[in-house]
């Protein structure tokens, strides 16, 4: 079987292509595959736990949260509150939008790919995007990165569509899905400004310049590459190059108008959102190809091959390259002055390493690119086998909330109280047992008001725990890390009035917690 090359088949092709669905459909269904493939076995982790925590509230809950914090991800969590209505809140139907849409960007990375190059290129750069271990990671979680990703590649294949003919309605579908895009993922906006910068340059110079609409001619099996646009444009070309900077900025105002209300929100909240993160340094670059595939040797042969690619490419490479190097700068560049500097918040960026990866690829015979791809897979295995044990990093530091939660429901007896400690933690302590034992669990005993009364991902406790205490014969206490001694892991009142009026009955450590049941002296 071989895959001819191909420019513009939606524009100059003709049209119902028999074997177009050989580029873009392995991907997607060995992303589907491979995403699905062991979906529910890792347990929620501290994130996805906010992400179910929010999700269930009503609405009107929901957006008193995106006003306290968290609002960045608002319509993420709007979106997951009608999904969870419709399909439930398991591991499987919380993370399955993220397959999904995982599935979704392989096949129009492929699909971009064979406009940019060839049909031969954008097969492989999709197959390499689906076999990447950072592809299952945010493909099995319940936030919102795998769907960015799918709308970063698809408001980048709209905008290439849009350079090469400029109607009203491809300009409108692309700010649609640019406006999605900014709101789905705030940092994601960054791919916008790559898009401008393209745009700016096709303004100037024709979209020729940019390689979008140069016409490919095959110089080889298998390879990518095309003729250069000759010749001097006309007047009238002049003025239609003009006019796509037009395009591109009034395409730009629904973004603007919708997306710049939740960044003043978000901004406001910073401290509390990114409170754990630090500002950026240049270790954090090297770092970020491994981090965003989910494994360093992965990471490592993905930039090897992108960079062979780039050069292949040549001018066609502006796009992809310009999509994966201007919003890693951007971030680096804001990561040293303010903390905003999060591996994961670049995810976006991978399809576009794969585009060049598979342009390198697509320079050799099918056999032989597949057997990379293949490799590439193989080195992934153990990222991929160890990413569906735990979603916790590192990855040799799990949080068992689920063996927490059965050892409570196996001893559990009338008029049980459960304490978290801490309990204005990342970690989500209360979340954890609320989810995996749901209205089962002992009664919180220091409750003063929950999140959904407060707005907010963390309870408020009262402030006089002996007196709260008053009356319990027997405590379940849950305490982040492995302890010999719990109680002494306790601080403030709360550790005091525990200490003054119970005893250890027994322990029970798990991964990342410690259960202990007290019992009154």
């Amino acid at each position: 079987m071989t895959l001819r090359n191909v420019s513009e088949p939606s524009d100059s092709g003709p049209p119902g292509d028999r074997r177009a669905w050989l580029v873009w459909l392995p991907p997607t269904l060995l992303s589907l595959v491979v995403t699905l493939t062991g979906i529910g076995h890792a347990q929620l982790w501290r994130d996805e736990l906010a992400t179910w925590s929010a999700a269930t509230r009503p609405i009107r809950d929901l957006v008193r949260l995106a006003g306290t914090i968290d609002a960045a991800t608002g319509p993420y969590y709007l979106f997951m509150h009608g999904w969870t209505a419709l399909f439930g809140t398991s591991p499987t139907a919380l993370r399955l939008p993220s397959a999904l849409a995982m599935a979704a960007a392989a096949g129009l990375t492929a699909r971009l790919g064979e406009r940019l190059g060839t049909a031969r290129a954008g097969l492989l750069a999709g197959l390499l995007f689906a076999v990447l271990p950072g592809t299952s990671r945010y493909g099995q979680e319940a936030r919102p990165y795998a769907l960015a990703t799918l709308l970063a590649v698809f408001a980048t294949l709209l905008l290439v569509g849009a350079l090469r003919r400029s109607t009203w309605r491809r300009w409108a579908g692309y700010a649609i899905i640019a406006t999605a895009l900014g709101l789905t993922h705030l940092i994601a906006v960054t791919l916008l400004v790559a898009h401008g910068l393209v745009v700016l340059l096709a303004a100037w110079r024709g979209p020729t310049a940019t390689g979008i609409a140069e016409p490919a001619h095959p110089d080889g099996p298998g390879t990518v590459g095309g003729g250069v646009g000759r010749g001097r444009p006309g007047t009238g070309d002049q003025r239609a190059h003009r006019g796509l900077l037009w395009w591109w900025l009034a395409a730009m105002l629904p973004v603007v108008l919708l997306v710049t209300p939740l960044v003043l929100v978000a901004r406001g909240q910073r401290s509390r959102q990114l409170n754990w993160v630090h500002l950026a340094h240049l270790a954090d670059l090297a770092g970020l190809p491994g981090g965003v595939a989910q494994s360093r040797v992965v990471g490592g042969l993905l930039v090897g091959l992108a960079a062979l690619g780039a050069g292949r490419l040549g001018r066609r490479a502006l796009l992809p390259g310009v999509a994966v190097l201007l919003p890693a700068l951007l971030l680096f560049a804001a990561g040293t002055r303010v903390p905003l500097w999060v591996n994961r918040y670049l995810v976006f960026t991978v399809p576009f390493a794969c585009l060049l990866a598979g342009a390198a690829l697509a320079a050799v015979r099918l056999v032989p690119a597949v057997a990379v791809v293949t490799l590439a897979g193989l080195l992934g295995l153990p990222d991929q086998a160890a990413l569906r044990r735990t979603h916790e990093w590192p990855r040799t530091a799990p949080v068992d909330y689920a063996g927490v939660a059965r050892v409570i429901a196996e001893h559990e007896q009338p008029g049980d109280v459960i304490v978290y400690s801490p309990r204005q933690s990342w970690l989500f302590l209360d979340l954890g047992m609320a989810y995996h034992l749901g209205s089962h669990r002992p009664r919180d005993v220091l409750l003063v008001r929950d999140q959904r009364q407060r707005a907010d991902f963390w309870a408020s406790e009262c402030d006089r725990p002996a007196e709260c205490l008053a009356g319990v014969q027997r405590v379940w206490l849950v305490v982040s890390g492995r302890h010999t001694d719990p109680l002494a892991a306790v601080p403030g009142a709360k550790g005091a009035a525990l200490r003054d009026s119970f005893t250890v009955h027994a322990v029970w450590p798990r991964p990342g917690l410690t259960t202990t049941l007290l019992t009154r002296r």
